[in-house]
Parts: C-alpha cells; structure tokens; sequence
C-alpha cells in the first residue's frame, strides 16, 4: 500500500452486504480467557491485525502455547489453568491499549519480573489506575517512569485474594483486566467500582465471555464483582465480526443513500457498538435487525442530532463523518476518555474537520460539527486506524479526499479499503 490512498467518490448509492473480519475486542478477550484456562480451546472467526498479533506474541513469550491460522481464522491456545508458566517476560505491545492492560494483570498471576512497553503513543496512554488495583492486592506494579504510563514493571506473586478498588473512569479495560484474572486467585476476590464506567458495554462483553468459558460473577451488589476460584473451561469458541468496523459500512450506506448489510451481527451481539445504527434511525436512515445480519438504508435527508456516545465512543468518529451531510449540527457528548485513546481522538476529528472547511467547535467531552461545504485535501491520520477508516467515509461523497498512511488501518483491519472498495463496487 502507498502512502496516501485517494478516495473515489460514488456515482449512485452503494448497495452490498459485507461480512467484516472478528471483533477485536472480543478476540483479545477470547485469547486472555482462553489462555487461562483448564485444557486447549479453539478458536474461530479471531481477527489477524497488529493489535492481536501483539497479544498472541506476548501469550507465547509468557510460556502459553497458541497454534495459528491466518488462512482458516482460528488459534488453539492450551491454557494454563490460571499458573502463569514463564517466571519473567519482556512484552511489547505497540500501541495496544486492550493488550497492554490485559496483559499487565495477568503477568500478576505469574512468579517473577514481568516489563511490558509500547510505542511512543503507548507510552503516553494511562494505566495507573490499574497498577493502583493491583498495588491493593499484593503486587508490586510500577510505571518504570513514574509517569503512570507505560513502560510497566510487574513483580508478580500470585493473586491471593482480597478487596481492591478499581477506577473506569479513563477506561473499562481497566475493570475488565481485573474480571478477567481474578479467577485465578487462590481465594476470593471482591472488587469494587470506584466511580462511574466510560464504554461499559464492555464490561459486559467480559462478563458474557468469562461465562461462557464457565466462571460466575456474582453481581447481585452494584458496583461490586464478587468472584470465587475457579477455572475457565476450554471450549469451541466463535468471534462475532467486528461491530466497530461494520459502522463505517452502516456510515457508507447513510452518506451515500445506499443500502448495506452487514452479516454475523444481530441484536443479541455481544458488542455494544452495534447499537451505532441507532444513532443512524435518529439522523433519518431505515434499520432492520434480522436473524443473522443488520441492514442499514440511507436517507435522502438526514438530520443532525445531540448524542451521548460515552458507551460506544469507538464510533463516535465514524458519526462525525456522517454528520457533516445531514442538516443541522450535530453533537457528540460524554467523550472525554477518546483523548487517552491511539491519538486524542477528539482533537484530531476537530483539527482534519476543520481542515477540510467545516466549522466544528471543540468541547472538553467532544464536539459540535455543524454541516456546510467541503473541499478535498489530504487527512492526517496520527497513527489512528478510526482516522483513517471514519474519514474516508468523506470521500466518498467529496472529490480529492486523501487519506494519509493507510497502512494504520493494519491495527484492526488490514483489508479496510480493499472491502470499502468491492462494496462500493470500486474493485
């Protein structure tokens, strides 16, 4: 792939169904629950990207066989029945924030020094608030720079039970690291919300996956995850497509007045991101929830609109580039946390909106992008995948839009605009 990709408008609404490749939230959880438990799972439908190249590179490092296929989608992981075999690691996730947290509370359950460090970005993305949770049991887990970033240092010893508090308000992956290892303590774990979740459909992602290799949750406190030893069982296991990646087709069908399904994803998806297309009936499309498949039909007027996106802010930039077309402004509220993400994502939408000619004001917890002409010019993408996915979207209704290093989109989604391009009939 070169180093810009040029956009080419649509003549006519795009009409096409599309199955995009495995979530990679859910694939990254699979994998971490997987390689904790009691036996050899398999698992299909797992996404090929960076961002769990990273993650089934570090599970081998700390001594957990994984066996995978790129062509088939699969991965067999023989858990470790919750004993982390490798008594030191040196792990490098990049810019993974989903594999650096994961992985910072399992190397808690192993019996040794464990460094875990990422690129530039990485290393300006917080993580105290999980080392302070794991600090409440026991660990020893520091920031090597004192910054509460990474690098991280974790001298681990076991988990042996206990009472911690965990702070979601940056990120629920902080929470869901927690669930996910807790387990594997040798006795009972009780944590404790501190504060309100920001994107809490994930956790409830991590819950339904740790159920469905057979651990239970008790709940029945709010705000409180009380969690007994026990072992994940091994089973057969398929990943759902990605629900983030699916909104920029749903987007692609509302900019173009077209008609796109996405196939996989239904109502009863374990990703709450699937629940963009709502925000999509709001501005004026037509939605239809089948048994297997979502389809999305677009509107010859959409409507600006005011939305709370702090539960599925991965889509919030998708929604920014869908409403620039519609009539009136719209905002998008409650999310702060996309500043701590692989770019601050709020700034970066605001900056490349505005370059294009649109006036959009930036708010501390988002921002307001009223419609009006655009001009073609060349996006800077910041090392962030959603940039350059999101903003392509423009394209396809504005000549001469130009999207920067298009490899980023490797992170997630390696053949992002060879699909965008079948689907609308470009290739």
């Amino acid at each position: 792939m070169s180093e810009t990709i040029a956009i080419q408008p649509v003549t006519a609404p795009i009409h096409g169904t599309i199955r995009p490749p495995g979530s990679k939230s859910l694939t990254n959880r699979a994998l971490v629950v997987a390689a904790l438990a009691n036996g050899v799972t398999r698992l299909s439908g797992v996404l090929d990207s960076r961002d769990t190249e990273v993650m089934i590179d570090s599970l081998r490092r700390l001594g957990i066989p994984v066996e995978q296929s790129r062509e088939l989608g699969t991965a067999l992981i023989k858990g470790c029945g919750g004993n982390l075999p490798a008594h030191s690691g040196d792990l490098w996730l990049e810019n993974s924030g989903t594999s650096i947290r994961f992985l910072t509370a399992v190397c808690a359950l192993g019996q040794g020094r464990f460094r875990l460090d990422g690129n530039t970005r990485m290393r300006e993305r917080p993580i105290g608030d999980l080392l302070d949770s794991l600090k409440q049991f026991g660990i020893a887990a520091n920031s090597e720079l004192g910054t509460e970033c990474p690098p991280v240092i974790v001298d681990g010893t076991g988990l042996r039970g206990g009472t911690t508090t965990v702070n979601a308000g940056v990120s629920s992956q902080f929470l869901s690291a927690m669930l996910m290892v807790a387990p594997a303590s040798t006795a009972p774990v009780e944590i404790r919300l501190a504060g309100s979740i920001v994107s809490e459909p994930y956790i409830e992602m991590t819950l339904a996956v740790m159920e469905q290799f057979g651990v239970e949750v008790d709940r029945s406190t709010p705000g409180t995850y009380r969690i007994a030893p026990q072992s994940y069982q091994p089973r057969n296991y398929d990943i759902e497509p990605d629900a983030s990646a699916a909104s920029y087709f749903f987007a692609a069908a509302a900019v173009t007045g077209g008609e796109v399904t996405v196939e996989g994803l239904t109502a009863s998806a374990l990703q709450g991101d699937v629940h963009f297309v709502d925000a999509l009936e709001r501005m004026g499309c037509n939605v239809t929830w089948g048994q297997a498949s979502i389809t999305v039909r677009g509107s010859d007027r959409l409507t600006g609109i005011d939305i709370d996106m702090n539960a599925i802010s991965d889509t919030a930039q998708t929604l920014a580039c869908v409403a620039p077309f519609a009539e009136g402004p719209t905002r998008i509220r409650n999310v702060a946390h996309m500043r701590h993400k692989e770019t601050d994502r709020v700034s970066a939408v605001v900056t490349e909106l505005t370059r294009l000619g649109l006036k959009v004001e930036e708010h501390p917890d988002g921002m307001t992008i009223h419609p009006g002409p655009i001009h073609g010019g060349t996006v800077a993408t910041y090392d962030d995948h959603r940039m350059a996915m999101s903003f392509a979207l423009l394209g396809l209704r504005v000549p001469g839009i130009v999207i920067a290093d298009p490899r980023c989109t490797s992170k997630t989604y390696p053949e992002f605009f060879t699909d965008l391009g079948r689907i609308c009939g470009n290739v």
